[in-house]
């Protein structure tokens, strides 16, 4: 029984975690885009939410709880760079 659980309890913890992670991912890539910054905050959000509906979805749609793992993995993967750029060259904020 319980092995029978487990991909379910899985594909739960892929789509709540792995969907969150991948929304804040997008969120702040998208301010590596060459767009000012307010369209990109606006844009950010709105895609995220998108993005976290699709993963959720996509999820629950794959074969086994493995794929779903590895998908989320590569599509975080694919958007990590453009966050990180983001993180990198902010500017650090000064305590006056």
């Amino acid at each position: 029984m319980v092995l029978r659980v487990l991909p379910l309890i899985s594909r739960i913890v892929a789509a709540m975690g792995g969907g969150y992670v991948l929304a804040a991912l997008l969120s702040v890539a998208v301010l590596a885009l060459p767009v000012s910054r307010p369209q990109a905050v606006i844009g950010g959000m709105l895609g995220s939410f998108a993005l976290y509906a699709g993963a959720v979805v996509w999820v629950f749609a794959v074969r086994s709880a493995t794929r779903a793992w590895v998908g989320l993995f590569i599509a975080a993967m694919v958007l990590l760079p453009f966050a990180w750029s983001v993180w990198h060259n902010a500017a650090p904020v000064s305590a006056s």
